[in-house]
């Protein structure tokens, strides 16, 4: 199992962004399975032709999904994920919900509100 990479220059997206969703995408569906040891910055800024900073953000945003992990000298490392978003993803959920109540939207119009967000954000 390798890292597969492809950075579009013309796309519209930034391209540390196009690393950090496709490193995401892999770990998720397995691709890159739990423990796998991906390159230094510098090395994959290297075989991508992008600056380390713009790798380095990635893997920034990428471990504060819970997505990797790095481990001091020892290199960066794809974490158990699945479990770490899922529950990202409901704490936020969660403090959606509070909040939407709070606010005295109906469940409908609560309801509406994610799905036109997540509309947006998945530009469907």
């Amino acid at each position: 199992m390798t890292l597969k990479i492809v950075v579009d220059f013309e796309d519209a997206v930034a391209p540390y962004e196009q690393v950090r969703a496709q490193i995401s995408q892999q770990a998720r569906a397995g691709t890159l399975p739990v423990g796998y040891k991906l390159p230094t910055v510098r090395g994959l800024a290297a075989d991508l032709g992008l600056a380390a900073n713009t790798v380095a953000k990635a893997y920034r945003a990428l471990e504060a999904d819970g997505v990797i992990e790095t481990r001091g000298r020892n290199g960066t490392f794809v974490a158990a994920a699945g479990d770490a978003a899922a529950r990202e993803a409901a704490l936020a959920a969660g403090e959606f919900a509070e909040r939407a109540r709070r606010l005295g939207l109906t469940h409908e119009s609560a309801l509406s509100a994610v799905e036109q967000a997540l509309r947006a954000a998945y530009g469907k």
